[in-house]
């Protein structure tokens, strides 16, 4: 069964953001073996300098990249990554399948993702140019996951 990992920085605590998700990681079993690790993100005071980002950023890619198992394809989100279409999405799961990869997406903090991670990427990737906020861009990510193994699967889900 394939490996997925996703890597996010946050908590889902809103009762109807963890419904959504746990329903996700349920339909998910079926397709893969799916781990979800949360990382605690940097704490940054109101209006914080591009200084105090930066390092934040820092320590949230030394978690993230501990986090990350080891040989795994990597696919951070991020807002100048590749956009695809759910089809080529769905093609892109399939191919690392095919090839046994683990793959592992990664959502960052609220200021994003340190160019680190990015640079050490498989394949970057955005869902939107527009910005949505980081809880529900989770079950967002998952419902994208689940739909890519139905559209592989020939299901109705995906019309």
């Amino acid at each position: 069964m394939m490996k997925i990992t996703l890597i996010s920085l946050g908590k889902l605590k809103e009762k109807y953001f963890t419904d959504a998700a746990t329903e996700y990681e349920k339909r998910l079993s079926k397709y893969c073996d799916l781990k979800i690790i949360e990382l605690c993100p940097q704490s940054l005071p109101d209006a914080p300098s591009e200084s105090l980002i930066k390092a934040a950023l820092e320590k949230e890619a030394a978690a993230i990249q501990k986090a990350i198992p080891k040989g795994a394809y990597t696919v951070p989100f991020c807002i100048e990554g590749k956009k695809m279409s759910s089809e080529q999405f769905a093609k892109t799961v399939k191919d690392c399948e095919n090839t046994g990869a683990h793959i592992c997406f990664i959502i960052g903090s609220s200021y994003g993702l340190c160019e680190s991670i990015k640079q050490k990427a498989n394949l970057k990737l955005s869902l939107s140019d527009m910005t949505f906020p980081h809880k529900l861009f989770k079950v967002m990510a998952l419902e994208q996951i689940y739909r890519a193994f139905k559209i592989n699967e020939g299901g109705s889900y995906h019309k």
